[in-house]
Formats: C-alpha cells, structure tokens, sequence
C-alpha cells in the first residue's frame, strides 16, 4: 500500500489534511507517490503521499 487513494489523478480537486488554509486544490501530476497540486492559496506545491494525506473532493467539473 503506498498510501495514495486511487481517485488522486490529474484534474482531481483535493485538499490537503491538516493545511485548510491552503484551500481547495487541482491535481497537476502524479509520480509514484508524488503528487503536485496547484493550490488556491499556496500554489504550487509536490506532496509525499506517504507522509501527508490529500483527501480526495472531487472531479475537475470542466471535466463531465
């Protein structure tokens, strides 16, 4: 188990356990456990799946 939920794929909207303030963010890239997200209120940030948790919220809805 890598620890990285299935639905974390790019275009996903995901916010990052513990880090509210980062706001809501897009899935930019995923690389084994690393995934890069472009969040509303900190940018553009690489997260180690194995170390922090992105709770999944959705499907980009540009995307339906």
């Amino acid at each position: 188990m890598n620890g990285l939920d299935p639905f974390i794929e790019p275009g996903a909207l995901v916010r990052l356990a513990g880090m509210e303030a980062w706001g809501l963010g897009q899935v930019q890239s995923v690389a084994g456990t690393r995934v890069t997200v472009n969040f509303e209120h900190a940018g553009k940030q690489v997260i180690d799946a194995q170390r922090v948790a992105l709770i999944f919220v959705g499907d980009d809805p540009r995307n339906t």
